[in-house]
């Protein structure tokens, strides 16, 4: 079976563009992220200060509602983790795309800039 379909007009006969009305075009499904669930109890959706995942992860801190910053080891490596996370249809956090690791150097020279990034906010 052809991959795109095409729709023939009812005249027959030549070949001219004028028979062939359209194409059909596949739509690319688009992929969303499901909004956030609203958190379990225990889960915190404060914003401010830093409280530890209620999933047990002693190496998850929450920032805000559904965003985490967490230490991990990924292939031998260590890793300073800030993501935002959603849930599953099982209730389940999972990492989303939004975010970015860090290595413990890249981490010290953003700790070293804070009261530079603390004072350029109070500027704007």
């Amino acid at each position: 079976m052809p991959k795109s379909k095409e729709v023939l007009s009812s005249t027959s006969g030549s070949d001219s563009d004028s028979e062939v009305e359209t194409k059909a075009k596949r739509k690319k499904p688009s992929v969303q992220e499901k909004p956030a669930m609203k958190p379990k109890s225990g889960e915190s959706s404060k914003p401010g200060g830093s409280s530890k995942a209620s999933n047990g992860d002693d190496n998850m801190f929450q920032i805000g509602k559904m965003r985490y910053v967490s230490v991990r080891d990924f292939k031998g490596k260590v890793l300073i983790d800030v993501r935002e996370y959603w849930m599953n249809q099982d209730g389940e956090m999972k990492p989303g795309k939004k975010g970015i690791s860090l290595n413990p150097e890249q981490w010290n020279q953003l700790k070293d800039q804070i009261s530079d990034i603390d004072d350029a906010i109070k500027r704007i």
